[in-house]
């Protein structure tokens, strides 16, 4: 029987009374007492991990719904990073791969043995009503609509038309997700930094001597009104978009494939965001999705070594998070997840950025 959302997507509030009289075990490779698996992180992951946890409570009866948090990739690593036991996240959702300094903030605080699995391949979805103007955009036209100082000075396009005059000329009203965001660094790494390279040359040499200076001048979203934070929250988008058919919303690839009978996909490049062009990397916006797992919590927490051995029996092509809009990764990258889970083999943090 599917479990209602509101279980599924409770806050960490409904487990105070069993965290507050348990005892930090981090030394000993536990976490106190809790029995109930805790889960932070990307709304983009959020679906699919929300999936897991039906299926784990349907085959394990008895057993405690885990609470799924979706407040963000990068706001979940500040908190799964902030220690190992009870009062800590046992999974962190990840939109994008965890950075060299999230890794390191672990290790500060003894958070020094953790499983990346890369759970699938998602899209980031450029999507508008179907009764949308039908754009056709490119790395470059985003970048021009969004960037905060496109060639260094103040954005000032209202309309498409402004960016691209072979554009329409309706309002740029883009809806999509905050800075703490897996999404949001998605974008601004995968699109805007190629749309940014694209009209402005000299941003490839300024990467390589000043990678702050770059993403000022090539990740930074205006903040004047066209690009709409709408939280972390991805349905509010699909609402958003389908009272307003002339905006135009950013998000992951399953939102739109889970609402394709009110929403159409926008090209990037003249590449249409499907399960075909992310999973063969056509799609200019396609990205690794995975989970964290602390490897302390995997003996202490109960079923939690069951949870994450569900996960990988349903990411195959033809698993239920395909299903539900995830992108199967290739068989070789689903069968290094699987022995990482077999084996618990660490994640050494070296080769992170």
């Amino acid at each position: 029987m599917r479990l209602k959302t509101a279980l599924i997507a409770a806050t960490a509030f409904t487990l105070t009374g069993i965290i507050s009289a348990c005892t930090d075990q981090a030394n000993g490779g536990g976490a106190g007492s809790r029995d109930q698996i805790r889960i932070v992180g990307s709304s983009t992951v959020f679906p699919f991990t929300t999936l897991v946890a039906e299926q784990f409570v349907n085959a394990n009866p008895g057993s405690k719904a885990p609470v799924v948090e979706a407040n963000g990739t990068g706001a979940g690593m500040k908190q799964f990073c902030a220690g190992v036991g009870a009062r800590h996240p046992d999974i962190e959702n990840a939109s994008r791969r965890m950075t060299a300094a999230e890794f390191k903030m672990c290790s500060d605080n003894d958070v020094d043995r953790i499983l990346e699995i890369q759970i699938g391949v998602d899209g980031i979805a450029f999507a508008e009503a179907t009764n949308g103007p039908k754009l056709s955009l490119t790395p470059a036209d985003i970048y021009l609509a969004l960037a905060a100082t496109p060639r260094g000075q103040p954005n000032t396009a209202k309309t498409w038309k402004d960016v691209n005059p072979a554009l329409p000329a309706i309002p740029i009203q883009v809806y999509g997700p905050p800075a703490t965001s897996g999404t949001r660094d998605a974008l601004a790494e995968l699109i805007m930094a190629r749309g940014c390279e694209a009209i402005y040359p000299d941003s490839i040499g300024m990467k390589k001597k000043d990678e702050n200076a770059f993403k000022k001048a090539c990740h930074t979203i205006r903040s004047d009104g066209p690009y709409v934070d709408a939280g972390e929250n991805d349905n509010l988008i699909v609402q958003k978009l389908q009272s307003n058919p002339n905006a135009m919303g950013i998000f992951g690839y399953s939102y739109l494939e889970e609402n394709k009978a009110t929403l159409t996909g926008v090209p990037l490049s003249g590449v249409a965001p499907t399960y075909e062009t992310i999973a063969g990397g056509t799609y200019p916006g396609a990205r690794p999705l995975y989970i964290y797992v602390k490897k302390a919590h995997m003996g202490a927490i109960p079923g939690l070594d069951k949870f994450v051995e569900a996960y990988s029996k349903a990411w195959n092509p033809d698993g239920p998070l395909v299903k539900r809009g995830l992108i199967a990764a290739p068989q070789a990258v689903r069968d290094a997840s699987a022995a990482v889970i077999a084996n618990g083999t660490t994640l050494d943090g070296r080769d992170l950025k």
